[in-house]
């Protein structure tokens, strides 16, 4: 999934700033729609979101995030993946208000909820359900939530996500195993 590069070079300038954001996005585009793709392939009905928009609000959040030192792809690629499923949880609750026509829409996460255990029958819950049991897990080890967003919602692989939380393979494999059990528990 993740081409290699040296982004060092393109982030020592000024790590932590817009520039520096600037000059990765670029390099990381193509993964970035990817992502994207994959989240709104999952969505059951119509979305009135495209992978395009999805990037670009997903990039103009990561833009606001305040001294964020950008570490490489990995490290953009997991910032981009929680920012894309804040995104679109936005987006349900927005279209759920009974303002905007009410109803709601489901999603299914086959392959993250099929990671975590929970049986194919129960899969088919929506972007809201998904993200209050990972508040719940954050709430109790942010760091769990961090692997289960990455993995679910980012598609990364044991190495990207160690290379992003700079841990062991070792390490994120336990928190895995961990949180896959709690949240199999949480979504059943």
């Amino acid at each position: 999934m993740v081409p290699s590069f040296d982004a060092a070079v393109a982030l020592a300038a000024a790590p932590g700033s817009e520039a520096a954001l600037q000059k990765l996005v670029p390099l990381v585009y193509s993964n970035l729609r990817a992502l994207a793709s994959r989240f709104l392939a999952r969505e059951r009905g119509a979305s009135t979101l495209s992978p395009t928009t999805l990037v670009h609000e997903a990039y103009l959040r990561l833009r606001e995030q305040p001294g964020v030192r950008w570490r490489g792809q990995a490290h953009l690629l997991a910032l981009a993946a929680c920012m894309m499923r804040r995104v679109l949880v936005n987006h349900a609750v927005a279209r759920r208000r009974l303002r905007r026509g009410g109803g709601w829409q489901r999603v299914t996460l086959d392959t993250g909820l099929g990671a975590l255990g929970v049986p194919a029958e129960q899969r088919a819950l929506g972007i809201l359900e998904i993200d209050a049991a990972l508040q719940k897990l954050s709430a109790l080890d942010g760091r769990q939530a961090r692997v289960v967003e990455m993995r679910c919602f980012g598609g990364m692989t044991v190495e990207e996500i160690a290379a992003a939380l700079e841990l062991s393979p070792a390490t994120i494999k336990r928190e895995w195993a961990t949180a896959r059990l709690w949240l199999a528990r949480e979504l059943s």
